[in-house]
């Protein structure tokens, strides 16, 4: 009878929490296959709100038991009897070694009489949305017993009225709205997993978490209409030369200019856009999304060859550009077919403003940006690669690519209506397409372009008078802007966002110290659309901070986002710490290489894209990018890497910017060769000699005098990155006897 007293409660408060979870959620749960229907399990979630206890209960029929941070007993004393007839397991990670062994030993006690038992391995409450670390507490709790790990992700909860969104609760619906959350359940683990492939599993489950809802993915063009419709009146992109379009203004003249394009353009499924980051940049790629094409950004400042190429690959027929903006740059072989957006502009009549206008009043987003037999694989733009290292390759990203990198994105940063993102990368760069036409039109925020990152005076002007708040770049533009900027000048950024190359920590330091907000960076590629991994800003509130960057890492996944690093010659997945191949997976990985499926292949296996990066990843899940595993040469049997040597000069040259680069060239004795090139700015002969020769590095590291070289700059590309093919083709000219 006792007995029966006891259960009764407990099944009357787990009936009732569990409708009024049902009442204030939508949940979709998949993979329930994956729990034992009898005897114990080791369930493990991530954490993101104050309610992922009721979310999990509402999706079982059998009973959970959770492990509870004793802290959470003291902060709810009225709440500890529901504690207690839910079973809660207390454990206090900050008691004494001997306390926490008595606090484990009762959870396994729990799963010894067959409990399902429920840890949240990351300890607490995520404050930025991304995965935190795992306690090691956990490897105790299955040691020595046979008791399977099931890993668990609970998607969509972020962004919900009881996690901390930005830092705020409640920022988002109320409960009333029944928030849509999915909760995923993967294939049991042995209990022998370490904790960094069980936090492995707990990932690939998110990115399994975004691609479920890929049949629900609209067209970018039906998103921006739908932005633009909630956004009317705001102002949507101005550019350096005076243009300043508001949201409806902006769907007003991409629906004109559709439609103008839409019978010259009815057979071609690609079209090419040769224009720079502008107004009129902005609104050829959105009528062209709109009329369902795959736009391709063609990069004008890549090589005669490099650009045919791309046509060809494209097989573009017509290509949009602008007589001004071809009057600025080296002359180009078009197609016949070409048109000048100036034209197009200005046969627009009245009578096809009007219409345009009728249109973007009275007919809904799904009418404005529908495409006929839409499917979220469907290829949104090709985007070619930088060619550093060879011929460029038109990556293949989808609707699905984009939208998925954007609302990581979202996820991550505080936007707000009155944000503003200063563009200076072309849209032709991945991070310029994505991140600075897509992320501030889907999202409800502006943008301003500039047609030339290098021009550092019009960039830092346009920062001061659009109040930037955001700002992308490569350590190599950033240190452009440090020298023209003033502190008032950038009073007004809250995120500067550098990639395509590493950046030093004496840069990283020199700008906080200047303008009082830290460069932080992230790591992306094309075939990611582009971005993979994020710093952030330190959370720091309510008692509760949560580090957010560290030093000579490149960040944290995004949300949905699943990293790992391998051995380059078995594929094992290397423990915590060590060094190997950075693999990418999530929503946000590529179709492919167009037209070389052989190529795709090479860097696609099993939804894993290879990135040919170096890397290794700490407990916490930070990412630090060693090298380019093709910066690597093979030097008496050891491999050397390029990136660690010219670190290591730079420092030893107190230096900040990037001066100089290391190659290799064939060498018939030792198989590679260093070279060293260096620039004016380094230093003369003589003080590069002394830096090599006191550089804290092997000396198989060290270029010998003959291989130093004085060149006159740099190589870079248009991306912002070094032109390493350009770098290696001057190496074998100064080199005597190079192949």
């Amino acid at each position: 009878m006792a007995a029966t007293l006891t259960v009764l409660p407990d099944f009357l408060l787990r009936f009732a929490l569990l409708v009024v979870t049902r009442l204030a959620y939508r949940i979709r749960v998949l993979g329930t296959a994956h729990i034992p229907p009898d005897g114990p399990a080791v369930l493990v979630c991530n954490h993101v709100s104050h309610l992922d206890t009721l979310l999990l209960i509402a999706t079982q029929r059998r009973r959970l038991r959770f492990i509870v941070e004793s802290s959470v007993y003291a902060r709810w004393p009225r709440l500890r009897w529901a504690f207690n007839l839910l079973g809660c397991l207390p454990v206090d990670a900050k008691a004494s070694p001997k306390q926490l062994a008595q606090a484990l030993d009762e959870v396994r006690a729990a799963l010894n009489e067959g409990y399902l038992v429920c840890v949240f391995a990351e300890g607490t409450l995520t404050h930025t949305g991304n995965l935190r670390e795992f306690k090691q507490g956990l490897a105790y709790l299955v040691g020595e017993t046979n008791y399977p790990i099931i890993p668990v992700y609970i998607g969509g909860a972020w962004g919900a009225i009881t996690s901390y969104y930005h830092g705020q609760l409640g920022r988002r619906r109320t409960l009333l709205l029944r928030y849509p959350v999915t909760v995923l359940f993967g294939s049991p683990l042995p209990p022998t997993t370490p904790i960094s492939e069980i936090r492995l599993a707990v990932m690939e489950l998110a990115v399994d978490y975004y691609n479920d809802r890929k049949p629900e993915r609209q067209p970018l063009g039906e998103m921006f209409a739908k932005s633009a419709h909630a956004n009317w009146d705001q102002i949507a992109m101005t550019d350096s030369s005076g243009k300043r379009l508001n949201y409806a203004k902006l769907l007003c003249g991409s629906l004109a200019l559709a439609d103008k394009l839409r019978g010259p353009l009815t057979d071609q499924e690609r079209v090419g856009i040769l224009l720079p980051a502008s107004v009129g940049g902005a609104l050829t790629n959105l009528a062209l999304t709109l009329l369902g094409k795959t736009t391709v950004n063609l990069n004008f400042t890549a090589s005669a060859d490099a650009f045919r190429s791309a046509i060809r690959q494209c097989d573009l027929k017509t290509i949009i550009t602008s007589k001004a903006f071809l009057a600025k740059i080296p002359p180009l072989d078009l197609p016949s077919g070409s048109l000048y957006v100036e034209d197009l502009l200005a046969s627009l009549t009245p009578g096809d403003k009007r219409k345009a206008f009728l249109k973007a009043i009275f007919l809904p987003a799904r009418i404005l940006g529908r495409v006929p037999g839409f499917q979220a694989d469907r290829v949104a733009t090709v985007i070619f690669s930088s060619g550093s290292t060879g011929e460029p390759k038109g990556v293949m990203l989808s609707h699905h690519n984009i939208a998925s990198n954007i609302e990581s994105l979202r996820r991550v940063f505080h936007s707000a209506p009155t944000d503003n993102v200063c563009a200076g990368l072309p849209f032709f760069h991945s991070l310029g397409y994505t991140g600075t036409l897509w992320f501030p039109l889907l999202s409800g925020f502006s943008a301003t372009y500039h047609t030339n990152p290098l021009d550092a005076t019009t960039i830092v002007a346009l920062v001061r008078e659009q109040r930037s708040t955001l700002l992308f770049a490569t350590p190599t533009f950033l240190t452009l802007y440090m020298r023209k900027a003033t502190r008032a000048d950038f009073a007004s950024l809250k995120y500067v966002i550098v990639g395509a190359e590493k950046m030093k920590e004496r840069l990283a330091v020199a700008f906080e110290e200047k303008f009082g907000v830290r460069p932080l960076e992230g790591y992306g590629a094309t075939e990611l659309s582009p971005v993979a991994t994020l710093s952030l800003p330190h959370v720091q509130e309510g008692g509760v901070s949560q580090r957010a960057w560290k030093e000579g890492c490149v960040g944290l996944p995004l949300p949905g986002v699943a990293v790992k690093v391998t051995d380059p010659d078995t594929g094992r997945t290397l423990p915590t710490g060590e060094a190997g191949l950075l693999k990418v997976k999530g929503p946000n990985v590529m179709l492919g290489y167009l037209g070389k499926p052989e190529l795709t292949a090479e860097v696609l296996q099993d939804d894993w894209y290879n990135t040919g990066d170096v890397a290794r990843m700490d407990a916490d899940g930070f990412v630090a990018i060693t090298d380019r595993l093709s910066r690597f040469s093979k030097i008496g049997g050891e491999m050397v890497p390029h990136l660690a040597i010219e670190e290591a000069l730079h420092q030893q040259l107190d230096l900040s910017t990037q001066v100089l680069a290391v190659v290799s060239v064939p060498d018939e004795r030792k198989g590679e060769k260093l070279v060293l090139l260096y620039t004016d700015e380094a230093g003369d002969a003589a003080r590069i000699a002394q830096a090599v020769e006191t550089a804290d590095i092997p000396n198989l590291w060290k270029p010998g005098r003959d291989a130093c070289h004085r060149i006159e700059a740099l190589p870079v590309l248009g991306t912002g990155k070094l032109d390493l093919r350009a770098l290696k083709d001057m190496a074998k000219r100064l080199t005597p006897g190079a192949p």
